[in-house]
Order: C-alpha cells, then structure tokens, then sequence
C-alpha cells in the first residue's frame, strides 16, 4: 500500500500570476479598437496555433514523445493538435533515420500539405543522416525538401525539440504574408523540382 501526501500548507494561487499574455504586434490602441498590420496579426494567430506532423522513423521519435508529455507538454506553445493528416498540418517534423525508400514518401507527404508550411529536421539522423554514412540511408532530408529549422543531437533532449519548436514560431511570426507569392522562394522550390 503507497503513502498517500497531503498538502499541509496549501496556497492560495493568484489568477493573475498563472496567466501570461502573448506580446500584442505594433499597433495603435484606441477605445474599444486596435489598429496594426494585417501581417502582424496573421503572423501572431499562426505562430501560436501550428499543427504538427510527426514523421518519427526512430530513436528521435521516443524523445518528442516525452516532449509532447505532461513533463515537457508542447501544447503549452500552441501545438496541442498533434495531426497525422498532412492535408490539415502546416508544421513537419522529422525525426530519425530517413532511408532512401522513404524519400519519395517524405516528399510526398510534404507536397500534400497545404501552404504555407514549414519543416523541422530533428536530430543527427534527419539532418544529416547521423552515424549512417550507408548507401542506404538519405544524408539530410534537405537532399529532396526544404528545411527551415534544425535540431541538433542524437537524439536531441526534449528541451533541444522545444527550442526548435520556437524558432520556428519566431520565424513564422516574422514571416510576411507575401512570402510565399515570392520568386525567390519559387526558384527554392523549383530547386527541389517544386511547381
């Protein structure tokens, strides 16, 4: 039989120290109205709601499930849908040892969600193809698509996945609207045999 505790000396929480605010974009505040950039707006509402798509092939895998778990809990950063439907994610991840079979099937699901999306490398494995200097195993996923962030490690700790996760939200924070419409990243995705 385990001991139950009990809370001899409980605290009264404050309501106003457990909640934080996001940063509010530039703007100007009025009565009843804010006025800022169509862009800043849009950048705050994606950064803070991005929807993963675990591709997880191996040991990176077991990690970002401690990073979505009670301890580490990725949902704190606006993640909480964990989708395994590209055509409803925006954010990929990658973690583990991508074998050169599996590239077709990694562009694939890559090309199946919609715009404007971005991807993780996370770990040795997904970035450079780790330990497996092989004939069988893809050196970087940035060999067939783009990258925009890359987690170190191997297998990188949870807290290594969190920072990663908020470099992307930074970047998709910054990111304009018309980006996308660009020709420079048309030319990077015409790099990768992209329409």
């Amino acid at each position: 039989m385990r001991p139950v505790r009990f809370n001899l000396n409980p605290k009264e929480a404050e309501i106003s120290e457990a909640i934080s605010m996001g940063k509010a974009p530039d703007g100007v505040p009025g009565d009843g109205f804010f006025a800022t950039q169509l862009s800043s707006v849009v950048g705050l509402a994606r950064k803070n709601s991005l929807w993963p798509l675990p591709f997880a092939t191996s040991c990176c895998g077991i990690e970002f499930m401690a990073t979505m778990a009670s301890h580490y809990d990725l949902s704190r950063f606006g993640s909480e849908r964990v989708g395994f439907s590209p055509r409803q994610c925006d954010l990929l991840m990658v973690m583990g040892t991508i074998a050169k079979k599996m590239a077709p099937v990694l562009r694939q699901v890559y090309l199946q969600m919609a715009e404007p999306r971005w991807v993780i490398a996370v770990g040795a494995c997904a970035s450079s193809g780790g330990i497996f200097d092989t004939y069988s195993v893809l050196q970087g996923i940035d060999q067939v698509i783009p990258v925009d962030v890359y987690v170190p490690g191997c297998p990188p700790r949870p807290e290594a996945i969190i920072d990663g996760f908020m470099k992307i939200q930074d970047l998709v924070g910054q990111e304009s609207i018309r980006r996308r419409n660009s020709e420079k990243y048309r030319d990077l995705l015409n790099s990768y045999g992209i329409q």
